[in-house]
C-alpha cells in the first residue's frame, strides 16, 4: 500500500508563497498544496505598486505571478480572503478565519511584513495611507493628481519612489524625514545626497530633521502634518513609509524560535522540522557574511522559495546567491548587491554628476556591497566579487579606465 502524499499548507500568498507553490509543482511534488492568502487576488509583484501601478501602467492581472487558472490547473487549492488564526503544532493543523481547520504534513510560513503604523494623533484620519498591497496602491493612485499635495513621512526607497510617481502624475510631493538625511538607515551619504538633489530638481520638497508628531484634519479627513518643532504643513493626503515589521505573530504563538523574524536554517526550516519560513518574515543565515539577517526583497523571496522547494522534494540545495535589490526612480535604476556590514572604506567609481556611477563598500580588500546607479557592469561584476569573496584591488576599482571585467579577473 503506497504512502499517502504529504499535504503542504502555505500560509501567505505573496511573492514568496506563490513562488514556493509553483516551484513545488515544477520540481514534481505530487501531494496536495493549499495556498492561503488574506488578499482577494492571487500572488503578485509588489515592487511596481509604488511605480507602474501608481502611474496607471499596471494592474492586478499584469502584475500577477501566474494567471488565476494556473493554481487550479496545477492542483493548488488557492484560498483568497482567508487568514490563518493559529498553527497547532501538536496535531499539525491550522485554524482559519472562516472557522475551518486544515491538517498539514508540512507548513510554509510566508506571512511577509507589514508597514509600521505611527501612534500619533490623527493617524486614523481618512487620507493617511500606507503602501504595501494592491488595494493600498489603488487608494493612493485615486488620491493623487494635479493640484494635490502628498506629504510622505519617511525618506526611504518606498517614499522616494512614491514621490517620483506623484510628480509624474502632476501632484506636489514633500518628504518628511526625521533623520538628518534621507535613506539614512539603508544607504551612504553620497547616495542620499545624489537622490535628494535629483528629486529636488524635479520639484520634490524635503524637510529633514522633521519628525511628524500628529496629523490634523477636517471632517474626518487629513489636511496637514504637525512637526516636532511646532510647524504645521498643509497637504491633501499623507503616505506613511517608515519601515516594516515582520508578521511573526503566528510563529511566536506557536512557540517557534523568533528574533525579529522567524529563525530558519539554509533549508528555510524553522525550529519545528515540519514548518518552514520564507521571505520578509524569515531571519536567515547569510554565509558570505557569517551572520543571520532578515531581508526584505524579491530576490530573497525567490531564493528562499527555491530552498524550501528543494528541501521538500529532496533536490540538491540551490547555490548560494549574493543578495540584491533595486529601486526605480524617474529614469534612474539603482541596483544594490550585498550589505555594507563592517565596511571600513567607501569608494566611488564614476561621476554622480553624470547620473552613472557606483559606490563600493569594502572591508579590507573584500567587497561587501555595491550601490550602482545606471551602471549595470559595476552591479553585475560587483555582485560576483561579493559572492566569490576574492580580494579586490581598490585602486583598480576606482579607475574607470579599467573595465570591471579586468577588476574582477
Amino acid at each position: 500500500m503506497s504512502e499517502k502524499p504529504a499535504h503542504i499548507v502555505i500560509i501567505g500568498a505573496g511573492h514568496a508563497g506563490g513562488t514556493a507553490a509553483a516551484l513545488l509543482r515544477q520540481y514534481d511534488f505530487q501531494g496536495p498544496i493549499t495556498l492561503i492568502g488574506e488578499e482577494p487576488i492571487p500572488p503578485y509583484q509588489r515592487p511596481p505598486l509604488s511605480k507602474a501601478w501608481l502611474k496607471g501602467e499596471a494592474d492586478a492581472d499584469s502584475l500577477a505571478l501566474k494567471p488565476l487558472e494556473f493554481y487550479a490547473e496545477n492542483g493548488v487549492d488557492f484560498r483568497p480572503n482567508v487568514r490563518v488564526e493559529a498553527i497547532n503544532r501538536a496535531d499539525k493543523t491550522v485554524s482559519l478565519s472562516d472557522g475551518s481547520t486544515l491538517a498539514y504534513d508540512m507548513a510554509i510560513l510566508a506571512t511577509g511584513a507589514r508597514p509600521i503604523r505611527l501612534s500619533i494623533p490623527g493617524a486614523d484620519l481618512a487620507g493617511v495611507l500606507e503602501l504595501r498591497t494592491a488595494s493600498d496602491a489603488e487608494a493612493l493612485k485615486s488620491a493623487l493628481g494635479p493640484g494635490k499635495t502628498v506629504a510622505i513621512v519617511g525618506g526611504g526607497y518606498i517614499g522616494l519612489e512614491a514621490a517620483a510617481s506623484a510628480r509624474s502624475l502632476g501632484a506636489d510631493a514633500i518628504i518628511l524625514e526625521r533623520e538628518g538625511r534621507i535613506l539614512a538607515r539603508v544607504a551612504c551619504e553620497t547616495l542620499s545626497t545624489f537622490f535628494q538633489t535629483y528629486h529636488e530638481a524635479r520639484g520634490v520638497k524635503f524637510q529633514l530633521n522633521a519628525a511628524a508628531t500628529g496629523f490634523s484634519g477636517k471632517d474626518g479627513k487629513v489636511t496637514g502634518v504637525t512637526l516636532a518643532d511646532g510647524r504645521s504643513l498643509a497637504c491633501d493626503l499623507v503616505l506613511v513609509g517608515v519601515g516594516v515589521v515582520p508578521n511573526e505573530e503566528l510563529a511566536k504563538a506557536a512557540d517557534l524560535d523568533c528574533a525579529r523574524g522567524v529563525v530558519v536554517n539554509l533549508e528555510a526550516r524553522t525550529s519545528d522540522p515540519s514548518i518552514f519560513a520564507i521571505g520578509d518574515v524569515a531571519l536567515r543565515p547569510m554565509p558570505i557574511y557569517d551572520r543571520m539577517f532578515r531581508m526584505e526583497s524579491v530576490p530573497n523571496a525567490l531564493e528562499q522559495a527555491k530552498q524550501v522547494a528543494c528541501a521538500i522534494t529532496g533536490r540538491p540545495a540551490p547555490a548560494g546567491e549574493t543578495p540584491w535589490q533595486w529601486s526605480d526612480q524617474y529614469d534612474l535604476k539603482l541596483q544594490i548587491a550585498g550589505y555594507p556590514f563592517d565596511a571600513d572604506q567607501i569608494l566611488v567609481r564614476g561621476d554622480p554628476a553624470g547620473n552613472k556611477f557606483a559606490i563600493f563598500h569594502l572591508k579590507g580588500d573584500q567587497l561587501q556591497s555595491v550601490e550602482a546607479i545606471n551602471a549595470p557592469p559595476e552591479f553585475m561584476m560587483g555582485r560576483q566579487l561579493i559572492g566569490n569573496r576574492k580580494p579586490v584591488n581598490a585602486s583598480k576599482l576606482a579607475d574607470t579606465s579599467i573595465s570591471m571585467k579586468e577588476v574582477a579577473a
